[in-house]
């Protein structure tokens, strides 16, 4: 293992992964270069990386010249052009996850159009199950209500499933629940769970902005105070919930039977608030059997003048607790919070996938017209 600053926050059992796929990015030897300098083990994909690799690039010509005349469906399009480059992620990290079963992952992402439809987002899940049939796969599904049904189900099913979008500590409870849920029918059916992993993933940054926003309408010197405070303790207070949960007769019960642990994912760990030191949302949230996935500035930042203090996930939870009656108190309601964020995540995912198809939509008419 290495001595840079992401080597040593592997050292502490925190996994490090990559929040963007491309193909230059596979055909450059990126991701392989990330794996050695950056202590990578895992890609969630972005579809807003893919719709500007797609229009603006042209590593995606040759595969798109061969679908023309076979298939009209923008979708259907993006799905051929982007499971090429998730097989050729999981392919690459395979060693990865031989080695550490929990690793080695790539996300693909279910259409979020289909967020609010419980049985269209477990079929969409088994489809993309189907077609990318290997251990390194992730599939995401938002963490919706319906979708809580389709994670259970996916996870009966044997499916590995990254859970996006968590905003609030009530949905997380209950995505743990839908996990454990899942585990115990398919403890029930006779499967195997020690071969289905999940990852929960926290939205980080966006939490302090919209609290933020917030904190500053109200602009007393007390709620001035709070701001770039809640998105932390969100964060460490599901940390505390993950240790709870993952403890006890009922999990030692599916644990003998060969469980995982759902393990927390910090995601959206960019510094929105250029006030705010840039790797905020790396430093406070280092802790064991955790994931941080980066865009790569704030890897890159990291890389630089980030600080490893030891596992800082498990400090100040009782502040953290306390922070939430503070922000009450000077009018902030942390339930409209997290009830926004998801609406607009949620919202915001389904515009990157109508802004990709369009992409896919104006390159392939280029090419035809070629």
């Amino acid at each position: 293992m290495g001595d840079s600053n992401l080597h040593k926050l592997s050292a502490r059992g925190q996994s490090v992964w990559i929040d963007y796929l491309s193909r230059e990015m596979l055909d450059g030897g990126e991701l392989k270069r990330m794996m050695d300098e950056n202590a990578v083990v895992g890609v969630t994909s972005n579809p807003t990386i893919f719709q500007k690799a797609i229009a603006s690039g042209n590593a995606y010509d040759e595969q798109l010249k061969e679908l023309l005349g076979q298939e009209d469906d923008p979708k259907e399009i993006f799905l051929q052009l982007s499971s090429r480059d998730v097989e050729a992620a999981i392919d690459l990290l395979a060693p990865v996850h031989e080695q550490s079963p929990e690793d080695g992952f790539v996300s693909w992402e279910v259409d979020p159009t289909l967020a609010y439809d419980r049985e269209a987002t477990f079929d969409e899940a088994m489809r993309l199950h189907a077609w990318i049939d290997r251990p390194g796969l992730y599939v995401k599904i938002p963490a919706t209500k319906p979708g809580l049904g389709a994670i259970e189900d996916c996870v009966a099913h044997g499916k590995n499933i990254n859970i996006t979008l968590i905003f609030s500590l009530q949905r997380y409870a209950e995505v743990v629940e839908a996990y454990l849920r899942g585990l115990e029918r398919l403890v029930a059916s006779g499967g195997k769970p020690s071969d289905v992993h999940s990852v929960a993933s926290f939205f980080v940054s966006r939490v302090d902005t919209e609290a933020d926003k917030r904190l500053e309408k109200i602009g007393t010197p007390e709620a001035l105070a709070l701001r770039g405070k809640l998105a932390v303790a969100n964060a460490k207070l599901a940390y505390e919930h993950y240790r709870q949960a993952f403890s006890g007769g009922r999990w030692e019960f599916l644990a003998g039977k060969g469980a995982n642990t759902q393990r927390c994912l910090w995601a959206s760990t960019s510094t929105k608030n250029p006030e705010y030191r840039d790797v905020l949302y790396v430093e406070e949230l280092i802790g064991p059997r955790t994931v941080n996935t980066m865009p790569a500035e704030t890897m890159t930042d990291f890389q630089d003048h980030g600080q490893v203090r030891g596992d800082t996930v498990l400090d100040g939870w009782d502040e953290a607790h306390a922070l939430f009656d503070q922000l009450a108190e000077v009018g902030v309601d942390y339930d409209d919070v997290v009830e926004t964020l998801e609406l607009e995540g949620v919202q915001k995912f389904a515009d990157s996938f109508a802004e990709l198809f369009d992409g896919v939509r104006a390159k392939r008419g280029e090419l035809a017209a070629a």
